[in-house]
């Protein structure tokens, strides 16, 4: 992807990977709390007629497989981590793609949002994301596999606060354009994290290769 190559191929060895307790812990607790959230945003969108609510609920329910990818390759080679990162990243760009396709989608339709199902979703979601962010705030570093997951959990913390500032402009305005303008925007998020990630586990792909090789 344009703008994503990394030409160090060299690593940090010192680079958290997960193999900690108090972070899996943390990581399940951010599962669990992802995987709700979904169900609930998700059946609010279809309720309230919102896009940005769906593609938010999308977000929610990409972070609760990758999370468990993530949980599950915590302690393995540095080449199947940045593989799982791959993955991620991958997955998270697919996702960008299907919420601008649906958004565009619903740009000739006449369904109108409900406003207060936005806004009030938007605030319990962002109180789920913002607790998830806290959860996660000691390790926003680390290699690809760890990264990717902050990654994710801040975008989800940013989406919230777009939907909810949309539900108060679809209220103001009476017009769907709000709503669509944040599924937008999110998608863009979306596709510029997977770039990151993608670039990040490129990355650490190549090193390992040349590790294994003998090579530095």
């Amino acid at each position: 992807m344009a703008g994503c190559a990394c030409e160090d191929n060299q690593i940090d060895a010192d680079q958290f990977d997960g193999r900690s307790p108090a972070y899996k812990r943390a990581l399940i607790a951010v599962i669990a709390i992802n995987a709700v959230m979904f169900l609930v945003e998700m059946s609010a969108g279809y309720l309230g007629s919102s896009q940005a609510l769906k593609a938010d609920a999308l977000d929610f329910a990409g972070d609760t497989a990758t999370y468990a990818l993530s949980f599950a390759v915590i302690g393995a080679a540095l080449r199947t981590r940045a593989t799982a990162a791959l993955i991620k990243g991958a997955s998270l760009g697919l996702m960008a793609l299907f919420v601008l396709t649906t958004t565009v989608a619903s740009a000739f339709g006449d369904a109108s949002p409900v406003a207060p199902v936005m806004s009030g979703i938007g605030f319990a979601a962002l109180a789920a994301n913002v607790a998830s962010v806290f959860i996660l705030l000691r390790w926003r570093d680390g290699d690809s596999n760890v990264r990717s997951v902050w990654l994710c959990s801040r975008n989800d913390a940013i989406g919230n606060v777009a939907v909810i500032a949309a539900g108060g402009a679809v209220w103001l305005t009476g017009s769907f354009w709000p709503d669509l303008i944040v599924a937008a925007l999110l998608a863009s998020l979306f596709a510029r994290s997977a770039c990151s990630i993608i670039a990040q586990s490129m990355k650490e792909r190549r090193a390992s290769l040349n590790l294994a090789e003998g090579r530095v």
